[in-house]
This record gives structure tokens, sequence and C-alpha cells, in this order.
């Protein structure tokens, strides 16, 4: 649910900022999921007063414009643009300036003259709509000079973007967030204007009728618009239906959103000329009917569908989308509103089934409140006649059998502190709960409630407990262990290893990132797995939520690179994350489950190298002390560069593979940089982990220093050479370290020096030079017998 704050301040004070509103509505249980901060990408942009215009010496078709922009000096502007003349004030995007879709603007010359910026229109400011631009945009005369469009223009705004959780519908509206806002900030909010006047003295009861042939339909109300005037709504409306992501249409279905946002109650508006027999009838479908609805699409329906028809013709999908035989028209005079009350679960599965969700199906499979119908109906007559769009008849058609009737509660205050482990006084839960519309009073130590017909979630003393603690504040309910319970639980093995693993790797500067284990089959092509691999081979989803999630992964580098992606679409520089998932690897039995194996994928670009992650990697391999490890040369993989990647092998068991990307890879998912990944697989490092820490005492004795320099062949890898080194030393090599790897003019072509630092040190004495000599030489011949090498003098 998009909820613009500008349109919630409509109703509710609000003197904080957008994202700390959002922060504290989640903190009283209205949960964030973004907030939506526009305008934001419009920087360096002013106002500016165009004092002269002159052709351009060199071009025909530009003209060189002298500009105040507030300052000391006017700034010369080049523009092909004709439709501005001297002393009219236009948005100016000065030198390092940025526009709609992150266009980055720089002052050059044009035909050998200085252009300090350019001027800009509706379209390069992102507010023109869905109307084509012509020419700039040419502000009032009043307009102050050398001021931020975005203070002008009033472009800044935020958006919070809510999960609204099943079991409050109430809430899918602007008035339901005014309330929990309300609540939140122990502010008063209002209600929108309902009131309104027939003013057409037809009376609709006499021209249409109203039929509920299945139960299915709790309510079904109508009312009648004479004299419609089809034209687009007045701009203030359409700024609140674009922030709130719905597209302007015309001033009729406008209405009809406006009011589903502001209410929480769907509406549609049925042209009058297509309800042919005067009688609409809420009945199921004939199973096997065709019928097109408004998005052009014809669908086949089932005797389980709800349907509204006109006698027995479908004029609309009930709760759903109406039909393209009874939309508005440009020439539509005449209208009836529909408000209605549909059973929230016929309407989720059918929708599922047509595979056709609206903003409408989203919130009857909810199940709303029947008397929303009214108030919604109210206020769309009300808005009718606020826009002069037509004159509202006489009447209503309300066909209500069951009307849905407030119910209390009552509540030991007591109780509720015992259950919180609170001590919150019975005039403090009062309050909190009136607050929520909640009615309340005091009996005794007896909360009294009488429980709104909206708030059909609160049934039982619970339900109360749960709303006084997330206005009294979670932050502010004390921790308290649960009685009468001997043992507590504890985190498991792996847990206690998932844990050191993310702190290891936060301490190494990532940060943590999270997606789905359905992806696309798209793209296993996009990180260049061949025709034939068996990662190829993954279990589809029955009800994907699209083909972009139909598949269980069998592969985490395209989550990581679809993340990595995303970063660099976005301009961050430097990005440094993991994730902790899962794979799913069909069986060769496919009735039996698939195996899951536990991932963790590093993903990194910007100022690092292989060399860095690698030295993540090894820190992930310190920490969970696993000791017999190698790696060596990968070039099989084509989702990583040939020559920059390496298997890592745990006790001569594959664990993973870390490296460089392909370039092409790179390129499939946007990124002009070079990204390293490493795919580990944990359930092989957890096998050979050891937690266990053991205490070592300082060495009595000295080490020994020696640094050895070979040349050996450019293919070989370093990992031979320490091996070898490992090998030879035997119990009195204590540490090897590199610290150098060269190739240059003083080295032949083809080969590289290879340095390292090497320590000696017995435990029970101190080493004679002699002691020392013997290993070292053995060390040397070794390698010169084994790998060719060459010492360096």
């Amino acid at each position: 649910m998009k909820v613009p704050v500008k349109w919630l301040k409509d109703y509710v004070k609000i003197d904080i900022p957008g994202k700390e509103l959002g922060d504290r509505l989640t903190l009283s249980g209205s949960k964030l999921e973004e907030a939506i901060v526009t305008g934001d990408e419009i920087q360096n942009v002013v106002t500016g007063k165009i004092m002269k215009i002159e052709s351009h010496p060199q071009a025909d078709k530009l003209v060189v414009c002298q500009v105040d922009i507030g300052k000391e000096e006017p700034i010369q502007i080049i523009t092909a643009a004709t439709n501005m003349k001297e002393q009219d004030i236009v948005p100016v995007a000065l030198h390092d300036s940025t526009l709609h879709g992150g266009v980055k603007i720089k002052k050059g010359k044009l035909r050998g003259l200085m252009s300090n910026g350019m001027f800009c229109s509706e379209e390069e400011l992102g507010i023109a709509g869905d109307k084509p631009v012509y020419g700039l945009m040419i502000l009032k005369e009043d307009t102050p000079i050398g001021k931020d469009i975005k203070e002008v223009l009033d472009m800044t705004s935020t958006i919070l973007d809510f999960e609204i959780t099943s079991n409050r519908p109430d809430c899918l509206s602007i008035i339901g967030m005014a309330r929990e806002t309300a609540a939140t900030l122990n502010e008063s909010y209002k209600i929108p204007e309902l009131d309104y006047k027939p003013s057409c003295s037809e009376n609709i009861q006499d021209t249409l009728k109203v039929e509920i042939k299945d139960k299915l339909c709790k309510r079904y109300m109508a009312r009648g618009i004479k004299d419609v005037k089809i034209e687009p709504s007045p701009s203030w409306m359409q700024e609140r239906l674009l922030e709130a992501g719905v597209r302007p249409i015309n001033n009729i279905v406008d209405i009809t959103n406006f009011v589903m946002l502001e209410i929480g109650e769907p509406m549609h508006a049925y042209d009058v000329r297509e309800i042919k027999s005067g009688t609409i009838v809420v009945d199921t479908a004939k199973d096997g009917e065709k019928f097109t609805t408004l998005d052009e699409e014809e669908r086949q329906l089932n005797q389980d569908m709800l349907t509204i028809r006109d006698g027995d013709r479908t004029i609309g999908l009930a709760g759903i989308m109406g039909g393209l035989n009874s939309e508005i028209r440009d020439d539509t005079s005449s209208i009836v509103f529909e408000c209605a009350n549909f059973d929230g679960t016929n309407i989720r599965v059918s929708s599922q089934k047509l595979a056709l969700r609206t903003e409408a199906s989203g919130r009857f499979e909810k199940d709303l409140d029947p008397n929303l119908a009214e108030i919604a109906m109210n206020r769309a007559c009300n808005l009718v006649e606020m826009l002069k769009a037509g004159k509202v008849m006489e009447g209503t058609i309300d066909v209500y059998d069951e009307k849905i009737e407030p119910h209390s509660v009552d509540v030991d205050s007591n109780w509720v502190n015992k259950f919180l482990g609170t001590e919150i006084p019975k005039e403090n839960m009062v309050d909190y709960l009136n607050r929520l519309e909640l009615k309340t009073q005091l009996k005794g130590d007896i909360l009294h409630i009488d429980v709104p017909t909206f708030r059909g979630d609160i049934n039982i003393r619970e339900d109360v407990a749960e709303e006084v603690a997330r206005i009294y504040g979670y932050s502010n309910v004390p921790t308290t262990v649960i009685e009468s319970v001997s043992t507590r639980g504890g985190k498991n093995p792996k847990q206690k290893l998932d844990d050191k693993l993310v702190e290891t790797l936060i301490s190494s500067g990532l940060n943590q990132s999270i997606s789905y284990s359905f992806v696309s089959r798209k793209v296993f092509d996009k990180i260049l797995l061949p025709e034939d691999s068996k990662l190829r081979n993954a279990i589809a989803i029955k009800n994907p939520l699209g083909e972009d999630y139909s598949i269980m992964r069998t592969t985490t580098l395209a989550s990581m690179m679809e993340c990595l992606g995303r970063n660099y679409s976005r301009k961050n520089e430097i990005v440094r994350l993991f994730e902790i998932g899962r794979v799913y690897l069909p069986l060769e039995n496919g009735d039996t489950l698939p195996e899951e194996d536990n991932i963790v994928t590093i993903g990194m670009y910007g100022e690092c190298d292989y060399f860095n992650l690698k030295g993540i990697v090894e820190n992930i391999l310190d920490t969970l002390g696993i000791e017999k490890i190698s790696f060596k040369r990968e070039s099989d993989n084509p989702t990583f560069h040939p020559g920059r990647t390496a298997a890592l092998y745990v006790n001569r068991k594959l664990a993973g593979v870390l490296g460089e990307i392909h370039p092409t890879v790179c390129e499939n998912y946007g990124i002009d940089e070079r990204c390293y990944i490493a795919e580990l697989n944990l359930d092989v490092l957890y096998e050979h982990a050891d937690s266990d820490k053991k205490y070592r005492p300082l060495p009595k004795f000295p080490a020994v220093s020696r640094d050895l320099a070979v040349l050996v062949d450019d293919n070989i890898m370093v990992q031979e050479v320490e091996d070898i080194i490992r090998k030879q030393g035997g119990n009195i090599l204590e540490k090897v370290k590199l610290f150098d790897v060269y190739r240059g003019k003083q080295i032949e072509s083809g080969k590289k020096s290879i340095a390292y630092s090497i320590s000696y040190r017995a435990e029970n004495k101190t080493l004679t030079d002699k002691e020392v000599n013997k290993v070292h030489s053995k060390i040397i011949r070794s390698l010169e017998h084994n790998l060719g090498a060459q010492l360096r003098q």
C-alpha cells in the first residue's frame, strides 16, 4: 500500500520527516517496506530569467541566451528551444546538475560558444505525466530567481510503501493509515467531506433494479449520475493518484479510484446505456462463458466465479474488473456507481484462476467491512458535486440483508499488564484504545470496548493487549522470562556457526543481502551456463508469482549478480555483499524432495581484486578452524574469468569457487566493472569446522627467519609452491608468508619471481643455523626438482 505523505497530511497533522514517520509507524505495528523520496534525483537546477536572446553566429537553429540566476553575473546558455522570450523565467540546469532519469548535465561548447548548462522542460524534470511536451517549461512571472526548482515546484515528497497484513484491511486506505498515524503521534485526524445534495429530481429506483442471486455478495449499493461531463480530473487529484501508483484516466474513473485509495472500498462505474435490461443481477457465471475485461483480454469463466450481469449478459467480474462492454466512454452522459461487498475467499480464488490481480481484488480478498460501502458512495457523490462532473440522482439502491453490527469485548486491565509484563495505568490503556477508535470505557478495572465493524480482527483479550502494547511502544515492554519452565532453548551447532560466519563477514566490511530462492530460467543464459549443464535442471514452481520467479535456483551466482547490477545501476561505486541462502538440486528420482545445499555467496566490485576476495574467504576458513585447504586453478567454469578463478578444496573435497566474473556476464547485468564472487558450500565447510580453541603458550625459544625468492614458470600457481614448502619444512616450519610476486624487465618472458618469508622454530630447543639450513636447502631442491624453480640470488 503506497501512502503519499502529502495526501496523509490532508487528514492528520504531521510535523516530522516522511522517513521518520515511516519508522514511527513501523514501531506501532505498520510494517514499512520502503520510503520513496521523489525529486531527490533532481540536483543543481534553479530558476533563471532570460535577459537577452541572440542568434548563434555558427548555427541557424541555435540561440544564445544570457540568463540571470541570482548571481552577480549572468550565465550563458545555448538552446534550440523556440517557445521562450526575453524576461521569461525557466528552469536552468547548471554545470554538474542531474535531471530525471539520472541524466548528468555538464558545461561545454556548442558550435564554438560556451553553454554553462541547459534549459529544462517538464519532461526533463520528470513532471510531464502522460502528455507530450513541446518546448521549455515557462514559469510564472512572479517566480523568484535563483531558487532551487524543487522548492519552487514543491517536487520533493515522500511515499511510504507499507506491507498490510491480511487481518488489517482497514489499513488498505489513506484514511486507515491516517487513523494509525494519529494514534501513533497522539494527534487527531479528520475524515473527508461526505455531504452532497442530489441535484437531479429523477430517482434511480424508478429506472434500475438490483437482484442478488448468490450469498457470495453481502451488499450491493447503486446510485445514478446524470448529465455527466467526461473530462480530465483536476491536477490535485491526478497528483494524488500518480503518487499512489494509479494512472489518471478521466474524472469519473479517477473518482472511483480516488475513493478506493482514500476510503479503502473499491467502486465501479457503468455506462447506463449498456444496462439494457434495466436490472443488475449479481450471480455466478456460466461454465465456459467467455468475457472480455477492461484490459481487452478475453477470459474464460466458470460457474464458481461471481459476476455482475445485465440480465443474462455479463458486464463485470465481481470485485475484480469491469467489462469492456460497459466502460466509461468520452460520450457517456449517464452512469451508475456500484459500491458492493463480496466474499473474500471467492474473489481470491477467482483472481488466481484468471491470473488477474487488481487493486480491487487485493482489497476484497481480505474481507472488507460491508459498512464501508455507504461511506465510499457518499464520498464519490461528494466528489462528483465538487468537480461538477454530473448531477447526482435522488434515491439509493441498497441490498444489505445481513447487516454487520459492532460488537463489544471486556478485558481486565490487570490481566493486560500481567500478560505484557508491564505496569501501564488503566487510564492510559483507555487513551490508547480510544486513539484507535476502539471506543473504551472503564468499569472498575474492566476495559469495556465497543469494537467498530472495520476492526473485525479484535475479538479476544489477546487482541486488545496487542493494541495496547503497540501504542504503548513495543520498545517499552520489558523482557521477561517465562515462568514454570525448567529449561531454556538454545542455538544448535549450525546456528552458532552461522552467527560466527555473519560476524566474520560483517567485520570484513561486507553487508548482508537477501534474495528470493525463486529465479527465471533466463538467468542460466545470463551467467553463460552451457546447455548440457546439470544446473539447468531446476524445479519448476506450480503457481509462480511470474516468469521471473518460476523455478527454484540451482546456483546463487545469478542472485548475487542481480544484486550487484542493481547497486551499479544506482551509482553505488563500491559494493561489498554477502548472502547466506540455499540452492535446490533435483535428485535423479524426481518424486522425492530436492537436495538443499546451504551456500554463502560473496560479491564485490569497486577498488578490489581477486586477492581481496581470497582474503575474505581465508578469514572465513580461519574463523571456522579449517586447516586442510587448498586452492586450485579453475578454468572450466563459464561464469568466471578462466585465468582469475580458483576452486576451494577442504580435505580434498570441493567446497566452492571464487574469482573474477567473466566480462560477458558482467555486461549481461549492465555492469562496466570487474566483479568478484565466491560461492562456497557451507555444508562442506561446517563438516570440517573445528570451533574448539586450544590454548597455546607463548614460545620459549626464538624463531629463525629465511627469505626465499625463486623463478618459476608463469603458469605455476602460488599454491603449488606453498604446498611444497609446507611439506618439506617438517615440524620446525612455523609460518610461510608470500610478500612479493614480480614480472618485469629483469625476468625473462614467461617467468615470474615469487618471494616468501619463512619462519622456523622448535618447541623444545633453540635451532642452530645448520639445522635450519638443512631444511631450507631441502625445500629449494624440492622446488627445483618438482617445479623447475630457479633460486634468485
